[in-house]
């Protein structure tokens, strides 16, 4: 640790799924190991491997689903998909008020998802941080995307009483910031992707955002992967944990890939799909329900990917050509990212047949630009700083350290 940096109590709060905890493990471990008091409010089920960075659980009941539930659960339409947020930071907020009550932090760090961090933050008189596993809002986003997107939820009574129950919420809390400038707009942020997955990253406010680049570690705890004697190529397919319930695409994989002479593919269905569902298997098909990713991918020619902002970096982090078949939410947008970089080709779920897959995997994996371009953003993000730089940049913001 830095010797100038004297110990301080770092409180990380986030929700229970893989992609926005996972993000932020390395960044915690590195706070431990400089001598920081941090803990975690995490759901029981992250309990472990929070643990495992040196940090101490706070744990909390939530009312999310849970990372292995049916994607269904998360519904279809936006206030879908936003409702439960918010209803959880509801019920959890006095739960953490309790946990917290005689151990108030010095400092709060929190995933973009956990309203009750920023709302403890305010009422602790603490500065608060967002680590951010995904991508930021640019100046114009709100009349590009968000105005947009939300104009005929606003206008609908669900979507009006949605957002009264949260600035009633804020309001009973003391703050009074609009819902979308309080959920939105963090005033400090450490974004945990590399600079090149972001849209329009020329007009983001760098006086808020800073990207740090990938915070993965070593993964050995996640287990290992051996590429099999004689495998010429690897291909890695994975829509990521939560939304692989896609067995008509994984039976396209198998199709596309399954008979091609010295390829070995490593296919992750994760919990909702079964191996009878694939219908017949090669041997050089590989079918598991979770895999370690990076490990993989570390030896990997192709990954086929979901686009998730995790598997995109880690693609992009081990210079590995990709397939983008998004699902949801930010998906979509960084697939046309990998795509404009020159790294990827970018599929619909439905577009996604046995041959077209075939035919820009062949393309990919022997185009010279293609690796020459992974290459070029690998050495950019390897400059960003990672676990430390981010590490360094959570000090730099403790009251003592930034004289407050």
């Amino acid at each position: 640790m830095n010797p100038v940096t004297p110990p301080a109590h770092i409180a990380m709060f986030s929700v229970a799924t893989h992609g926005h905890v996972n993000p932020s493990l390395e960044v915690i471990r590195e706070l431990v190991a400089r001598g920081h008091r941090v803990t975690y409010a995490i759901p029981p089920v992250f309990a472990e491997k929070v643990a495992a960075t040196g940090a101490r659980p706070v744990p909390y009941t939530s009312t999310l689903p849970g990372p292995d539930a049916d994607p269904e659960a998360w519904g279809s339409t936006l206030l879908d998909n936003v409702e439960p947020f918010l209803a959880d930071a509801i019920q959890a907020l006095p739960q953490l008020i309790t946990a917290y009550a005689d151990d108030t932090p010095d400092l709060v760090l929190h995933d973009i998802t956990s309203y009750p961090a920023r709302v403890l933050a305010h009422r602790w008189g603490v500065p608060a941080i967002s680590l951010s596993p995904n991508l930021v809002a640019w100046e114009g986003y709100e009349e590009e995307v968000a105005e947009p997107m939300w104009r005929e939820p606003k206008q609908t009574e669900r979507g009006r009483a949605y957002y009264a129950r949260f600035e009633a919420w804020l309001a009973e809390n003391g703050i009074t910031r609009h819902p979308d400038a309080f959920a939105g707009h963090p005033p400090r942020s450490l974004v945990l992707i590399p600079r090149a997955l972001q849209p329009n990253a020329d007009r983001v406010d760098e006086r808020v955002y800073t990207f740090v680049g990938a915070c993965q570690g070593d993964r050995t705890d996640q287990g290992d992967w051996r590429r099999p004697a004689g495998a010429e190529k690897v291909v890695l397919v994975s829509l990521g944990s939560a939304f692989t319930k896609q067995p008509a695409f994984y039976r396209e994989c198998v199709r596309a890939f399954g008979d091609l002479p010295g390829w070995h593919v490593v296919l992750q269905v994760g919990r909702h799909v079964t191996r009878a569902e694939l219908g017949e298997v090669p041997d050089n098909v590989e079918v598991r329900d979770w895999v370690p990713q990076l490990a993989i991918l570390r030896q990997a020619d192709l990954f086929v990917t979901h686009a998730g902002a995790g598997g995109s970096q880690e693609g992009l982090a081990t210079a590995t050509p990709m397939i983008a078949v998004p699902q949801a939410v930010d998906q979509f947008g960084n697939a046309d990212v990998l795509q404009s970089l020159g790294v990827a080709r970018r599929f619909a779920t439905e577009e996604a047949t046995a041959d077209r897959l075939r035919a820009a995997a062949l393309a990919l994996v022997d185009d010279p630009e293609v690796a020459r371009r992974l290459k070029e953003i690998q050495a950019e993000m390897a400059q960003e700083g990672g676990t430390h730089r981010a590490a360094d940049l959570i000090e730099a913001e403790l009251p003592y350290r930034a004289g407050r």
